[in-house]
């Protein structure tokens, strides 16, 4: 009896076994789309349907530590099409640039440099224990690594959207941020996602949207 209930016993163990081997590391396997990242702000005083009319930077800021250019690459185009795309559906009204509007949009693409510094003897776990010293002709021997340290930058690439009250900049003598939209993530700074990452900062914000003209 106990060895005919061992096969369906070790059956389960090998699909069970099997079934955990396909499921993706949550970390490594993420897909482009899984890593990005919206954020959005707003002025919560700020009314926006008192708003008609907008315009957006025909060029794009590219800042970069503290330094700043202006471009109008492919990827710079398409995200300023689909920010005026996405505030045309939201009933605001596009104005020439020699008009002014009451809303002014910016966008801008941002680099990050980040840097660290590394142990190499911790880092690399000592490593030379991956190469047998007899491989080396040098049976019996060991590995030294000298302690020291490395530097390394990671440089991460972002857009980000600027909603400028023009309106009420005459009176108040300033022009005030109303809302801001950043996208981080992989693969973003590519035309052909340009319309996904915009349109995710506006289904965050629905509180965007003009008032009956």
């Amino acid at each position: 009896m106990r060895r005919r209930m061992m096969w369906p016993l070790l059956t389960a163990v090998v699909i069970a076994l099997g079934a955990v081997s396909c499921v993706k590391d949550p970390l490594n396997d993420l897909t482009a789309e899984d890593s990005r990242i919206y954020i959005t702000n707003f002025d919560s005083t700020a009314d926006f349907t008192r708003f008609k009319t907008f315009r957006v930077s025909d060029s794009v800021a590219v800042v970069s530590g503290n330094k700043a250019s202006r471009a109008l690459e492919a990827a710079d185009l398409a995200y300023i099409n689909a920010v005026k795309k996405y505030m045309l559906q939201r009933g605001y009204r596009e104005v020439a640039s020699d008009s002014t509007p009451d809303l002014g949009v910016n966008v801008n693409r941002i680099y990050n440099t980040s840097t660290g510094v590394i142990s190499y003897p911790d880092y690399w776990g000592y490593y030379g224990g991956y190469w047998d010293p007899f491989y080396w002709g040098y049976g019996g021997y060991g590995y030294y690594i000298p302690y020291s340290y490395a530097i390394y930058q990671i440089t991460e690439g972002a857009f980000s959207v600027d909603m400028l009250d023009l309106k009420d900049a005459p009176g108040k003598n300033t022009i005030n941020v109303i809302w801001t939209g950043l996208v981080r993530g992989s693969g973003i700074l590519n035309a052909s996602v340009a319309d996904a990452q915009i349109k995710a900062l506006f289904d965050q914000s629905a509180y965007i949207h003009a008032g009956n003209n």
